[in-house]
């Protein structure tokens, strides 16, 4: 009899499409744009931020990237698998953290139409203007990031630490 700890895994799927070998300029753009996003924002914040995003947006392959890069860079286990339940798991992180995390919801999960004054201003009391703006545009980066990856359907499971830095 077989368990199923000893059955095979099922196949990966294909891609799509390889966007970036067909859209090289865009790609480009958005490697540029995502180094721009991402200055003098903490790295480690920003992993959170990168992870809780693709989350929402069901980005296996960037799911695979970002949790990959903050162990890497130090991130705990434990962090990274309580941050899907962040709002009963608050105690695992700082109020800055927390702060950038709600508003990564609020931005990527825009179905009411905005973001609340009430997040916006939580996160504002923790970053400076010119943080917020970064923190904004390094959210929207990796929304747009999401979406490549989902619509062509990159294949999670490759990636090595730091192999897109």
């Amino acid at each position: 009899m077989t368990t199923a700890h000893e059955a095979p895994y099922v196949p990966e799927h294909s891609p799509r499409l390889d966007w970036a070998k067909h859209a090289p300029e865009v790609y480009k753009a958005m490697v540029r744009l995502d180094a721009a996003a991402r200055r003098g924002l903490d790295p480690t914040l920003l992993e959170l931020v990168k992870i809780r995003a693709s989350q929402l947006n069901h980005c296996a392959f960037c799911l695979d990237m970002h949790t990959k890069d903050a162990l890497a860079a130090g991130e705990s286990v434990e962090r990274i698998i309580q941050l899907g339940a962040w709002e009963e798991s608050r105690h695992f992180y700082t109020a800055k953290e927390l702060a950038a995390i709600e508003l990564t919801e609020a931005v990527t999960v825009i179905t009411e139409g905005f973001v609340p004054d009430e997040v916006y201003e939580r996160a504002a009391e923790h970053f400076d203007e010119a943080e917020l703006a970064q923190l904004i545009a390094a959210i929207t980066v990796i929304n747009a990031w999401n979406r490549f990856g989902v619509s062509t359907r990159m294949v999670p499971g490759h990636y090595k630490p730091g192999q897109h830095k």
